[in-house]
Parts: C-alpha cells; sequence; structure tokens
C-alpha cells in the first residue's frame, strides 16, 4: 500500500528544496503550487473562471499572479470565491497523480496550505519543513514584488509555524547546513520503510 507523506510549511520555509530532495531519491512527488501554475497559465483551464470571477486580472500569458493576489488577498470573499475555483481542479489532478502511482511505496504530496485547507485527512503521515523566522523573513523578502504588507497578508493566512510543527509527524529543518536538511529527508524515507521508487 502507499504511504502518502504531506509536506507543508508556511512561505520561505525552504518547502520547494525539501521536495526536490525527495524526488532526486526517487520518491514521486505531487507539488500543488506547481499545479496551479499550469492550471493558470497560457492556456490553463482556470483561467476563464477566474477572469469572470476577477476581471483584469488575466491576459495573454493567463493569471497576472500579482494582479489577482491584489484582488484577493486582503478580501475574505474573494478569497473564498478563487479557492472555490482552484481547490477542486487541483483535487482533481492530485486523484490523478495518485492513481498513476498507486504502486509505489512512498508518493509526496507537496501542499502549501495543507492544514489550512483539512487537507490532513487526505494524507497517512505530515511533514513539516521550518526555519527560524528571522531566516524565513529574510529568504520571503529578498523574492522580487515582495513587500512587508504583503509577507504580513500571507502570513495571516497561514496557520503559524509552531502550530504546524505541533501537529507534524515529521520536522524537517532548513536553517541549517544542507547536508543536515538531505539527510533529514533520507531519515524520513526511511522510517516509512520506502526507498522511493515509481
Amino acid at each position: 500500500m502507499t504511504i502518502r507523506l504531506g509536506l507543508t510549511g508556511s512561505i520561505g520555509m525552504g518547502k520547494s528544496t525539501v521536495a526536490a530532495m525527495f524526488a532526486a531519491d526517487g520518491v514521486p512527488v505531487f507539488d500543488a503550487d506547481a499545479e496551479v501554475h499550469r492550471l493558470q497559465g497560457p492556456g490553463g483551464a482556470l483561467v476563464p473562471a477566474i477572469e469572470t470571477a476577477f476581471p483584469g486580472t488575466t491576459g495573454p500569458g493567463g493569471v497576472d499572479r500579482a494582479a489577482l493576489g491584489r484582488a484577493v488577498l486582503a478580501d475574505d470573499d474573494a478569497m473564498t470565491r478563487l479557492e472555490r475555483i482552484v481547490h477542486p481542479a487541483v483535487f482533481a489532478a492530485r486523484a490523478a497523480f495518485l492513481a498513476a502511482h498507486r504502486h509505489a511505496p512512498l508518493v509526496l504530496l507537496d501542499i502549501p496550505l495543507l492544514f489550512e485547507t483539512g487537507g490532513e485527512g487526505g494524507v497517512d503521515r505530515i511533514a513539516v519543513v521550518s526555519a527560524a523566522p528571522a531566516v524565513q523573513r529574510a529568504r520571503v523578502l529578498a523574492r522580487p514584488g515582495m513587500t512587508e504588507a504583503k509577507f504580513a497578508a500571507i502570513l495571516a493566512r497561514q496557520l503559524p509555524d509552531a502550530e504546524k510543527r505541533a501537529r507534524a509527524d515529521h520536522v524537517i529543518a532548513t536553517d541549517v547546513p544542507l547536508a543536515d536538511t538531505r539527510a533529514a529527508v533520507r531519515a524520513v524515507i526511511a522510517c516509512m520503510g520506502a526507498g522511493g521508487g515509481r
């Protein structure tokens, strides 16, 4: 039976780096963010619905993420409308991924808002990626287009890191040498009795 490991962590914690380490060790990875980018990109299946709900937030390149962010980040009702468009499509893509990898001993479901969207029920174990607040802040504010206000708005929508760590089966630190993070990833894989494989 396939073990479904949910990977989550707040913005700037190094989740993409950790997911890549799992993939490098042969674990099939479903990246919810990458799926959203695909669905919202040029010709993406969700672009028409998003334009209808939030006029002026799309163009030839698909969804203008900055414009969409301005439309929804500070508005709970708008965020709920967007989630009703996006979440079912991502869920369907995840179901297809799980079907395609049903014989793998372990799969990784990289879901940034795992706790916030009630996704714990869809995984067998949870790994949280974590770093010290100062490290997280420096990473996020170094991103193009990021501001203190935008960072604060994003954090306000995410479960605090301490609470995520408390609810995790495994915590993987990324404010340590890369080799230590890689060793932690391998320890998680080993503890589930899965050496990866597709």
